[in-house]
């Protein structure tokens, strides 16, 4: 499956999905100050809108993430989360085995 706009067989980014928005929000930000940030920061990239206007206007959740990273200095490093996450199915560190 390829994203509107995207030639057949250009590779491209997958999108970030709006629950992966938020995990990205809150491990960067913190789960308190995430959705005050979404709800009340306006990013002029956005055309002077809030994440959260943004978002409910129908903008890509990868466009809005990437913009709010510019807007507060987010290291490239970091934007793409965090990878101490167990992956889906694994043991996860689960104890006595």
């Amino acid at each position: 499956m390829r994203a509107a706009g995207f030639p057949a067989g250009e590779w491209q980014t997958a999108g970030v999905r709006m629950s992966h928005f938020w995990t990205l929000m809150d491990d960067e930000f913190g789960a308190a100050y995430a959705g005050s940030l979404a709800r009340d920061h306006v990013i002029g990239a956005l055309g002077n809108r809030t994440a959260a206007q943004a978002l409910a206007d129908g903008e890509p959740p990868r466009a809005v993430w990437e913009a709010l990273c510019v807007d507060m200095d987010v290291p490239p490093a970091r934007r793409l989360g965090r990878d101490t996450r167990v992956a889906r199915g694994a043991e996860g560190g689960r104890s006595g085995r």
